[in-house]
């Protein structure tokens, strides 16, 4: 008699046939699909990203996905767990800055823990552990305005991995940086994911950037009514330089494969942005 299969482990994130509809502000009394019928799943340690032109919605699933957002059909699971308000077990860092300009670096990362009940001493500690490993141990004292770019983002990676989370979501994170700091940014995100390997759902712009960092890449379509239509697992060896790996033919491949199913959503989108102007 053969052994029953294993079953499939239960994934971190799970996004079920989710659609938002919304009301459109451009047009009084009509409604406005940003997603439909999305069906997305993230498995414990695992790094998605997901692509798509500008406007497709890619930031509307990732608040779904944090609880910011009621989806208008369809469900959110974290491990298993139906999704009721603001999903505890993630940590979100944003594409804008998040970091508190009355409060140091120290203060900023430290925050969190305090607001989750944690002793002052206790969060002081584990904020200097966080600054120290994204090279900030010596700048903790500094307020936001007194950073670069670079090290605000390194702050706000800090205040979000401080709080252990066991599902990452993190919106275009490094778009305003500078090549060279992106690029930085990307090996010090990798290495510590590396580290802990927390399910990561990741959304960018740069098509580069999303193969060079992650497991598995999705392609959503253009707007309105976004939904996948493609998906592409990255069988790159790790742990990954983000410039080097990008000079190896197989990264060539496959940025060639997903480049031919997202490049009409990119032209259908930057078409709209156009007429939406004109």
């Amino acid at each position: 008699m053969s052994a029953r299969p294993a079953p499939a482990p239960t994934p971190a994130l799970e996004l079920e046939a989710v659609s938002c509809t919304f009301a459109d502000k451009d047009h009084p009394g009509q409604r406005y699909t940003a997603v439909r019928d999305v069906t997305l799943a993230v498995a414990e340690g695992e790094f998605v990203s997901v692509v798509g032109p500008t406007g497709c919605g890619k930031s509307t699933l990732l608040n779904v996905a944090a609880g910011l957002l009621d989806p208008s059909a369809g469900s959110v699971r974290a491990f298993g767990a139906p999704l009721a308000g603001i999903n505890r077990r993630a940590g979100y860092m944003f594409q804008a800055e998040s970091l508190m300009p009355w409060r140091t670096a120290l203060g900023n990362v430290m925050a969190g823990l305090e607001f989750r009940g944690a002793p002052q001493g206790q969060a002081r500690a584990l904020a200097e552990d966080w600054l120290r490993r994204v090279g900030l141990a010596a700048f903790g004292q500094r307020y936001p305005h007194q950073l670069s770019g670079g090290m605000r983002k390194r702050a706000s990676l800090a205040q979000t991995l401080a709080l252990d989370p066991d599902i990452i979501l993190m919106d275009e994170p490094f778009s305003a940086l500078d090549i060279q700091t992106r690029q930085l940014m990307e090996n010090e995100v990798l290495a510590l994911w590396q580290a802990k390997r927390k399910a990561v759902l990741f959304i960018t712009h740069d098509l580069d950037e999303a193969i060079a960092m992650s497991d598995r890449v999705v392609v959503l379509s253009a707007g309105p009514a976004s939904h996948p239509i493609g998906e592409f697992a990255v069988d790159l060896p790790r742990p990954r330089n983000v410039a080097e790996i990008k000079t190896t033919p197989r990264f060539v491949e496959l940025h060639a494969a997903i480049w031919a199913v997202l490049r009409e959503e990119v032209l259908a989108g930057y078409a709209q942005q156009l007429e939406k102007a004109s």
